[in-house]
């Protein structure tokens, strides 16, 4: 007798071959039969009309805090996630020796929008080095699976201390320690090592990242300490500023180590065509035998504004500073006064010093109203630029009436990134791109300000079913994109396809309901820290190692994830 029995599904199998009907036998975690089952189960699932689905490999996720403290990785396993990747983009929380504590929670907190408070009452802090922070993290269980990357900013802080957060140049025996150290966490079960050389990642004092400008010998040091494990993969995210350096550091690194690695690219708005170029450049080098990927979206990477959040377009305005620490309803009254409202709207903000709201005030066409059936590819015509002109006011005028509207939870949907034309066109051109992979979701990170761990969600919804502004994507595309690809992306070669031998992480859909709510803000991070939450309907299960952890939704209080320790191999059949 089986554990679980899928029965009547059209099983999309993650291989990209088209939809088939066939039942799905599931014994002690694995796959055990795909086809005409009859045999019996202790479970059974009917999913007659639904598609069945491996479950998702999300490979950019920020949950290095969160699993210490939360055995539920949401928001990502509330979109059909199975496996999660955190440790990305260079931020993390080992190693760490206790006087660096603060630095590395000022660094994420910079970094990834996660509160101070949240941080330091959450952190429990039982590591010191890498493999005693995963040694931690093995002991808990939770809802899906997760993986870790050793991060550049604790990892160079730890080995350098001062020198390392102030960014000065490495030594031959500080770059021969940071290898080491990398070796060490990939045999200890890291699944690779993340980076940032973008001056968009700041600590929350302002300061760039430690790992900001970092020098390419110690770039490919640390990337041979990857390949000394014959594992492992590289994430960095990067500023391309036309400059061929930043390519050749990336090709050293992966020249140097023998090992893969994908680098974040999206739409920019002002120059609306350059990832173009990138990609270009990411194609030449795998003529080359030169294994570099990027990682891409298939929607704006979108700021949300709004008063309980952490940016608003008022945010610079010196009055609005005034009253942004009272409570909601007592900063709606505020706002709703017509003196105060006057004030606000004809002073100066202060931008001198803040680069990202002087984007933010040049930038309303690029702004839109947040509807409670969101709408991640809005028309330029619905834009708070476009809807001002027509109404003869100035666009922060509206972006005050549409915060004060009822109880002040109105949100305001700024495309920050891959939005650059008003459209996903460019989107559809960089996934279908042979050099890229789905990713930069960020699940468990920027809880006040971004909420696009649905991505997974709005990949079928929108890219499958919904989309009237362009062509769509097919079906079996999709799947295999955000299961077999991501996982094989990352060395994760036990899941991500339904067939036999293979992890039994799956998800039952029902494509009719499939439906992405509004964000909305929650205040259940320790410290009653606030983080916003995206919730869908359709996810008929969520199906992790054999064991159902959401049925129609909601949470079965199932806790089959557990870490995942480095590359894992295919079944052998």
């Amino acid at each position: 007798m089986y554990d679980l029995l899928i029965k009547n599904g059209l099983v999309v199998d993650g291989s990209g071959a088209e939809p088939f009907h066939a039942d799905i036998a599931i014994q002690d975690g694995v796959i055990a039969e795909v086809g005409t089952i009859r045999e019996e189960a202790t479970q059974s699932i009917d999913a007659s009309g639904l598609i069945v689905t491996p479950g998702f490999v999300d490979i950019h996720t920020h949950y290095d805090g969160q699993v210490t403290w939360c055995e539920e990785l949401t928001p990502s396993s509330n979109h059909g996630v199975t496996t999660a990747v955190m440790g990305n983009c260079g931020v993390g929380f080992a190693p760490c020796r206790p006087a660096d504590k603060e630095r590395l929670i000022s660094l994420m907190e910079g970094v990834e929008d996660i509160p101070h408070p949240v941080l330091a009452e959450g952190l429990p802090w039982n590591w010191e080095t890498f493999p005693e922070y995963l040694d931690s993290l093995s002991k808990r269980q939770y809802d899906i699976d997760f993986a870790a990357q050793v991060p550049h900013g604790p990892l160079r802080v730890y080995v350098m201390g001062d020198r390392g957060a102030n960014r000065e140049t490495a030594t031959n025996e500080d770059i021969a320690k940071m290898a080491e150290l990398t070796t060490e966490a990939i045999e200890a079960g890291a699944l690779g090592f993340s980076t940032s050389r973008t001056l968009n990642h700041q600590t929350a004092d302002g300061d760039p990242t430690p790992t900001l400008s970092a020098e390419i010998n110690e770039m490919v040091g640390i990337a041979k300490g990857v390949g000394a494990t014959n594992s492992g993969v590289m994430q960095v995210v990067t500023d391309f500023k036309g400059s061929d350096s930043e390519f050749e550091i990336l090709r050293q690194m992966v020249q140097q180590s023998d090992r893969p690695l994908s680098v974040s690219v999206a739409q920019h708005h002002r120059v609306t065509d350059g990832w173009r170029s990138i990609l270009g450049t990411i194609e030449q080098a795998n003529k080359e035998g030169i294994n570099l990927k990027a990682q891409v979206c298939g929607r704006p990477v979108g700021v949300l504004f709004g008063l309980e959040l952490t940016n608003n377009p008022f945010g610079a305005h010196p009055s609005y500073q005034a009253i942004d620490h009272l409570p909601l309803a007592e900063k709606l009254a505020k706002l709703r006064d017509s003196a105060f409202k006057e004030t606000l709207l004809n002073e100066e903000p202060q931008v001198e010093t803040n680069a990202f709201m002087r984007q933010v005030h040049k930038r309303y066409q690029d702004m839109y109203l947040m509807a409670d059936e969101p709408d991640y590819e809005p028309s330029p015509a619905k834009s708070i630029a476009a809807l001002a002109a027509k109404r003869g006011i100035h666009p922060l005028e509206l972006c005050w009436e549409i915060l004060t509207e009822g109880d002040g939870r109105n949100m305001i949907y700024y495309c920050f990134l891959n939005y650059g034309e008003g459209s996903l066109d460019p989107a559809r051109e960089m996934m279908e791109h042979p050099d890229t992979i789905l990713g930069l979701g960020d699940g468990g990170a920027h809880c006040g300000s971004i909420c696009d761990g649905s991505f997974t969600t709005h990949m079928l919804t929108h890219w499958v079913r919904d989309r009237s502004r362009g062509e769509k994507l097919p079906l079996p595309w999709v799947i295999k994109a955000h299961c077999h690809d991501t996982a094989h992306a990352v060395g994760l070669y036990d899941r991500g396809v339904i067939a036999a031998g293979y992890k039994a992480d799956i998800n039952v859909i029902d494509m009719e309901k499939l439906k992405l709510h509004k964000p909305e803000v929650h205040y259940d991070l320790p410290a009653g820290g606030r983080r916003l939450m995206q919730y869908a309907d359709g996810y008929v299960a969520t199906i992790v190692s054999g064991e159902t952890i959401y049925r129609n939704g909601k949470a079965t209080g199932a806790r089959p994830g557990r870490l995942v320790r480095g590359s894992q191999p295919a079944p052998v059949n």
